[in-house]
């Protein structure tokens, strides 16, 4: 593949914590409208991986690029204005704000009061809870609709690229069930999605190709059907 078929490229990136080496020499592509995970146990770079991309951790070597742009420093409120998007682990939303609010501040970018409230109201059409909500603080939603929000709130600045960290970490597995529904439909209508799940038979089955990382290194990788039936994937990741 080449940069040009590509919307992310990631070229031999390295980063480290200090002293401590977390990527080795990372590289993937991502295409325009795909799903795609990375799989890892805790501790393999996976989350430093996304954060390098959405340029929140430095690299110490290595390129990234987006929609053919070598992104390696730019900011990271500059590549949300170029369309990666990332919701974080955790969800981080401002519990003191209202549901509304929250969803607001993830447009903060954009100027557009007519595309953003169409943009709201299609947030709210992929979860009619939040619409219920809209009033409530943040804080005194649930886990599941605390991510909903997080969701929401990365699709307000209208990205081409969703980066999703543990979407289904402490939430309750109707709720989980449903945010994987809902990311199914977006990429089906064209969201290219690079994910990082801890639940690997979820991931695989939303994701059309997979990367394994483990020590920082990218060890395998292929169809999401091939590492299923792969056998290190089924005992390492897939309770095989």
């Amino acid at each position: 593949m080449t940069t040009n078929d590509t919307l992310l490229s990631v070229k031999g990136i390295c980063s480290s914590y200090g002293p401590i080496t977390a990527l080795h020499d990372i590289s993937f592509d991502v295409l325009p409208g795909e799903a795609v995970t990375l799989l890892g146990s805790n501790g393999a770079g996976k989350s430093t991986t996304l954060m390098c991309i959405s340029g929140i951790q430095p690299l110490t070597s290595g390129e990234i690029w987006f929609d053919g742009k070598d992104i390696t420093s730019t900011p990271a409120h500059d590549r949300l204005r170029l369309g990666l998007a990332q919701v974080p682990e955790g969800r981080r939303i401002f519990p003191r704000l209202s549901v509304r609010d929250n969803l607001l501040l993830g447009a903060y970018s954009r100027s557009d009061k007519g595309e953003i409230a169409a943009s709201q109201d299609y947030v709210f059409s992929l979860f009619p809870i939040l619409r219920q909500r809209a009033d409530q603080l943040g804080g005194t939603l649930s886990g599941g609709e605390q991510q909903m929000l997080a969701i929401g709130r990365a699709l307000m600045s209208k990205p081409r690229m969703l980066l999703l960290d543990e979407p289904s970490m402490g939430i309750a597995p109707l709720l989980v069930r449903k945010i994987f529904e809902t990311l199914k439909r977006l990429n089906d209508e064209g969201m290219t999605i690079l994910l990082v799940e801890q639940n690997a038979h979820r991931a695989l089955k939303l994701a059309m190709r997979g990367y394994v990382l483990e020590n920082g290194r990218v060890t395998l990788s292929g169809e999401s059907s091939a590492l299923n039936a792969d056998p290190r994937v089924q005992e390492a990741y897939l309770g095989a």
